[in-house]
């Protein structure tokens, strides 16, 4: 059974960095995007980036930028996502899930179909 569970969420401070992780089970990483979204209390779910498993081509949503990046080690089948220059707007629950493959590829949260139960992560001083 296909399963994803993310890890390394927590407490940092403003302007600090966090790396999370999202490690997949029962399926093999090939020809699926990785994504990350994040969601706050009483907003929809925000999509961020994502990463091809197949080629490792990557898009990021403009709003993290220069701050964010996605990496994936096959051979461990563990999407990462390292974050920086950390702001309190960024706090929020973080989930990875998995697309697919079916022609293309996109930052839809409806076009994902299996998802991580989500870690917290709190910028705060």
């Amino acid at each position: 059974q296909l399963k994803l569970v993310e890890s390394g969420g927590g407490l940092v401070q403003p302007g600090g960095s966090l790396r999370l992780s999202c490690a997949a089970s029962g399926f093999t990483l090939d020809y699926y995007a990785i994504g990350w979204f994040r969601q706050v209390p009483g907003k929809e779910r925000e999509g961020l980036l994502y990463i091809t498993t197949s080629d490792g081509n990557t898009y990021y949503a403009d709003s993290v930028k220069g701050r964010f990046t996605i990496s994936t080690d096959n051979a461990k089948k563990t999407v990462y996502l390292q974050m920086n220059s950390l702001k309190p707007e960024d706090t929020a629950v973080y989930y990875c899930a998995a697309q697919v493959y079916s022609g293309t590829y996109s930052l839809s949260q409806y076009n994902y179909h299996y998802w991580g139960q989500g870690t917290q992560v709190t910028v705060s001083s």
